[in-house]
C-alpha cells in the first residue's frame, strides 16, 4: 500500500490526514448531537431520575473499558483505517436500528431499556475503535507535525462545541428525539465511507492472532509501560482528575438545567434561550477559549518537556473549580442570584477551554513521540482504560449524591478531591521527566 507521509508545510497537504479529520469532523458531531440528546432524554423520561442518568453513564463506562483492549490489540495486528470505517459503520448501524425500536415502543419504560441498549454496545464499539485511532495519526503524519496535528483536531473539537452544541440544542427542542437519532446514525455512516479512502503502509504481524497471542501482547504493552515512569505517574494522576472531574459535565450539568434552570420563575435571557439551550452556551464559552488555545499550539514548536507544566495548569484548573462551587453555593444554593451564576459559569467554561488545550495537545503529542509505533494503539488502550477506569463509578456515585444531598456536595467532593491529586501530581518528580 502507498504512503501520504508529505514533508509539507501544513498538515493539511497530507491526503490521508485529511480524510481522517474530515472523517472524525462528521461522526464526532454525530456523537455530540446524541450524547447531548440522551443525557436530556433520560431525565425527560423519568422525572429528572438524577441516578438512572448515572447509572447510564456508569454502564457505557464499563462498556467503553471492557473493550478498549480488545482494541489495542486489534489496532496493533490489523489495519487500523480498516477498524475505524467497519466500527463507524456499526455504531451508524446500532442508533439507526434502537431509532427503528424507539418508533415500534413508544412507551417511556421500553425506550429507557431501548437507550441503555444502544449506550452499552455503541460504547462497546468506541472501545475497539479509539486505540486505533489514536495510533494512527504517527503513520500517517511526520513526527515534527504531530502538535499541529493534534492542536487541528483540538481546533475540531472546539468548533464542534461551538457549533454542534447549539445546534444540538435546537434540534432537540425542534426534532423528535427519533428524527435526530436517525441524523446522528448517518453522519456515522457517512464517517465510515471517508476512512475507507485512507491509504498508508500496513505491515502485517508475522504471527496469526490467536487469544494466546492477545494475552501476550497486552501484558507486552503492559510490561512496556512500566519502563515508561513519567507516563505512569501521569496515568495515575488522571485516574483519579478524570474520577473528580466527569461527574460535573455529566451528571450536574445535564442536573442543573433540568433541575435548577427549568424550575426558575425566570432567567437570564428566558426569551431567547431555553434551559436546553443554556446548555449549549456553557459548551460554547469552553469551545471558543479551547479553540484559541489550539490555535496558538498549532503555530508554536514542540516542546521537548511537558510535564511539569502540565502539572502546573491542572492545580489552576483545581483553582477553578473551587471557585465555581464557591460560586454555586453563594449564587443557587443560597439563592442569590441564579442569573449571577449563569454569567459565572460561561466565565468558567471560557477560562476551562483554554487550560484544556494546554494541557491535552501537549500531553497527547509527547505520548505519540515517545512511545514505539508498532506498541501505541496497545499502550493507548492501557492509557484509556487507566484514565476512564474510575469514571462509571464516578458516575453513578454522582448520581446517587445528587439524588440525596444537592449539587453543592457534589461539587465540593468534586473540587476537593481535583485539588489533592493536582497538587500530588505538582510534586512528583517523575513528572518533570516528561
Amino acid at each position: 500500500m502507498g504512503t501520504d507521509l508529505q514533508k509539507t508545510g501544513n498538515v493539511f497537504r497530507n491526503r490521508n490526514f485529511r480524510l481522517v479529520f474530515f472523517g472524525a469532523l462528521v461522526s464526532e458531531l454525530g456523537a455530540l448531537l446524541y450524547s447531548f440528546a440522551v443525557g436530556f432524554y433520560i431525565l425527560e423520561i423519568t422525572d429528572n431520575n438524577a441516578f438512572l442518568q448515572g447509572l447510564y453513564l456508569a454502564l457505557c463506562g464499563v462498556s467503553l473499558l471492557i473493550f478498549t483492549p480488545v482494541g489495542g490489540i486489534l489496532g496493533d495486528n490489523f489495519n487500523k483505517a480498516k477498524i475505524m470505517y467497519i466500527c463507524d459503520y456499526g455504531k451508524g448501524g446500532i442508533i439507526l436500528l434502537a431509532t427503528a425500536l424507539l418508533l415500534l415502543f413508544p412507551q417511556n419504560k421500553a425506550q429507557l431499556v431501548i437507550l441503555f441498549a444502544a449506550g452499552i454496545l455503541g460504547n462497546g464499539v468506541s472501545g475497539i475503535f479509539t486505540p486505533a485511532s489514536g495510533a494512527l495519526l504517527p503513520h500517517i503524519v511526520e513526527e515534527e507535525k504531530l502538535q499541529q496535528a493534534n492542536a487541528y483536531f483540538s481546533m475540531k473539537s472546539s468548533l464542534e462545541s461551538i457549533l454542534g452544541i447549539i445546534l444540538a440544542g435546537i434540534l432537540y427542542a425542534a426534532l423528535p428525539i427519533t428524527l435526530l437519532f436517525m441524523v446522528v446514525g448517518i453522519c456515522y455512516v457517512a464517517s465510515g465511507v471517508s476512512e475507507m479512502l485512507i491509504r498508508f503502509e500496513h505491515h502485517k504481524p508475522h504471527e496469526r492472532l490467536t487469544l494466546k497471542l492477545a494475552v501476550r501482547d497486552m501484558g507486552e504493552g503492559i510490561r512496556y509501560l512500566k519502563t515508561k515512569k513519567a507516563i505512569l505517574a501521569l496515568l495515575g494522576a488522571i485516574l483519579f482528575i478524570n474520577f473528580f472531574f466527569a461527574p460535573v459535565t455529566g451528571n450536574f450539568l445535564p442536573y442543573f438545567v433540568k433541575t435548577n434552570l427549568a424550575s426558575a420563575p425566570s432567567y437570564l435571557l428566558d426569551h431567547l434561550l431555553t434551559p436546553e439551550l443554556w446548555s449549549s452556551v456553557f459548551t460554547v464559552c469552553c469551545g471558543l477559549s479551547a479553540l484559541l488555545g489550539a490555535a496558538i499550539l498549532s503555530a508554536r514548536a514542540q516542546e521537548e518537556k511537558c510535564g511539569a507544566k502540565t502539572a502546573r495548569r491542572l492545580c489552576a484548573t483545581a483553582a477553578l473549580m473551587i471557585a465555581f462551587t464557591v460560586c454555586f453555593w453563594l449564587l443557587v444554593d443560597r439563592g442569590a442570584s441564579l442569573n449571577g451564576f449563569l454569567i459565572a459559569f460561561c466565565l468558567f467554561c471560557l477560562v476551562l477551554g483554554a487550560l484544556l488545550s494546554f494541557i491535552n495537545i501537549p500531553i497527547s503529542t509527547t505520548i505519540m513521540r515517545v512511545v514505539d509505533k508498532d506498541k501505541l494503539s496497545k499502550v493507548n488502550s492501557i492509557i484509556s482504560i487507566g484514565s476512564q477506569g474510575m469514571i462509571p463509578i464516578a458516575s453513578v456515585l454522582a448520581g446517587a449524591i445528587l439524588e440525596t444531598q444537592g449539587s453543592t456536595l457534589l461539587l465540593s467532593f468534586c473540587s476537593l478531591g481535583f485539588t489533592v491529586t493536582a497538587l500530588l501530581l505538582l510534586f512528583n518528580k517523575q513528572i518533570r521527566e516528561l
